[in-house]
């Protein structure tokens, strides 16, 4: 369940669906060694879901990275600039 913004320096708590952004990533997990089906060990997924309030959604967003997971990276205000 969301509680807090995932943003670790805020501490706004998540009240309604319509304040700021949500985002869904599917992660695997390792096996703890029982078989699925078919008996083929395979990594399961997981759907997880994070949220940034809305004064953080402004300059930033969620990015996940494999192998330390979701972190937060900043928005560039001029998109444009790389492109000159």
């Amino acid at each position: 369940m969301l509680a807090k913004c995932a943003n670790p320096g805020c501490s706004n708590h998540f009240l309604y669906m319509s304040e700021g952004k949500v985002f869904r990533y599917e992660t695997r997990c390792e096996t703890n060694g029982a078989p699925d089906f078919g008996n083929l060990k395979r990594p399961a997924r997981r759907i997880e879901f994070f949220w940034l309030c809305s004064n953080c959604a402004a300059n930033m967003t969620l990015i996940y990275q494999e192998g330390s997971g979701v972190a937060i990276q900043r928005l560039d205000r001029n998109p444009w600039a790389a492109a000159v």
